[in-house]
């Protein structure tokens, strides 16, 4: 740069519209920095695990603590059946979709806490959005830290293409965050194996499906799937994050497997 204060991409930015195709191409030429590649992100369930309660949640518990000594792991959790209820109340009274958000925030921040302090004595803290630059600290300290999933977009949590009902939500929230991170995997705790050809508590001919890309997925065009659409919206313009990884949390050691890297459950890809 020697007397220059900006780079030439600098100069072009400064004097440029940040609609112009072109110069927003060039702001991807050098690569971003990979913050924490050795985090794994682990977003817990809210109805399909955290609402089961002890039977479900204990066992993972245990899980997580046999894993700190080798794998650090940023833990979210979802809202579940409790957001749905002040969803459907929220509704009711005619709230619109930037309230909505801020309601299962809160339910989102319960959980949390609970796992939070389910796994306190061993050291793990429970951070908000406001402490994630600490985040790398408490990782390196204590291996683990617990969030909310929620994203805090609150009232600027965009509509949805239908209804009121918050778009991005836990799953999308946690996904965020492994991408931002750069980090090493991102892996959903369910109460199912994966992904299904439908809902497999009400199809019994519903098919596992152990691997498939995000075009694939399309032109399956399933009404229901195992994550928020949302989360595969934004895995298409990933640039660290190109694949995700649901896991049935209550079968015994399938979070170590995804952890060091087995292929168990279903992993969805960005890229052929």
């Amino acid at each position: 740069m020697q007397d220059k204060l900006l780079t030439e991409l600098g100069e072009k930015l400064v004097a440029g519209s940040l609609t112009d195709e072109a110069l927003l191409a060039r702001t991807s030429e050098n690569p971003s920095v990979k913050i924490l590649p050795e985090a794994n992100v682990v977003k817990i369930g809210g109805q399909s695990f955290i609402d089961r309660g002890r039977k479900a949640v204990f066992p993972l518990m245990d899980e997580i603590v046999e894993n700190l000594p080798n794998h650090k792991m940023i833990l979210g959790t979802g809202a579940g059946t409790r957001a749905r209820h002040a969803y459907s109340v929220g509704l009711d009274l005619g709230l619109p979709t930037g309230v909505l958000s801020v309601l299962g925030t809160f339910v989102s921040m319960q959980n949390a806490r609970m796992i939070h302090y389910l796994l306190a004595k061993h050291g793990i803290p429970f951070i908000e959005p406001v402490q994630f630059p600490q985040l790398p600290l408490y990782l390196a300290e204590r291996q683990a830290c617990v969030f909310f999933g929620m994203p805090p977009y609150t009232f600027w949590q965009p509509n949805p293409k239908i209804g009121r009902i918050p778009p991005n939500r836990t799953d999308t929230g946690a996904y965020l965050i492994s991408e931002v991170f750069a980090a090493k995997s991102m892996i959903y705790v369910k109460d199912e194996n994966g992904l299904y050809s439908a809902d497999p508590k009400k199809d019994k001919n519903a098919k596992f499906i152990p691997k498939i890309t995000l075009d694939e997925l399309d032109a399956m065009n399933l009404q229901d799937v195992v994550v928020e659409r949302s989360v595969l919206e934004v895995m298409r313009n990933a640039e660290n994050r190109r694949s995700i990884q649901v896991i049935n949390g209550l079968v015994p050691g399938n979070l170590t497997k995804a952890l060091n890297g087995e292929h168990v459950g279903t992993i969805i890809n960005a890229d052929a």
